[in-house]
């Protein structure tokens, strides 16, 4: 993936209402930065947690193996998990 640090050739376009463009301009004054660079810092983060999960991951002969087998395992009972989650939530 291209770096923050990378000269800047390409533009991106975004539309928004009066209020929101306005909230971004004093965000970003906050944080010390442009609107450009805040936006750009602040969608490039969530864009790689969002893909986070997603990421192409290599494994040699052994590891896939293994990780086959792992996948390939029959589901397997766990009463204390089952107990955990049969309890109400916490935060209802």
């Amino acid at each position: 993936m291209a770096t923050l640090k990378e000269p800047k050739t390409v533009r991106i376009d975004v539309r928004t209402s009066s209020e929101v463009k306005l909230f971004l301009q004093e965000t970003a004054q906050a944080c010390h930065k442009n609107v450009s660079e805040f936006l750009l810092d602040a969608g490039v983060t969530a864009a790689s947690q969002e893909l986070a999960d997603r990421r192409h991951f290599v494994l040699d002969e052994t590891g896939w193996t293994a990780f086959q087998q792992a996948l390939d395992r029959p589901v397997q009972i766990k009463p204390r998990l089952k107990h955990l989650f049969s309890e109400p939530e916490v935060l209802d």
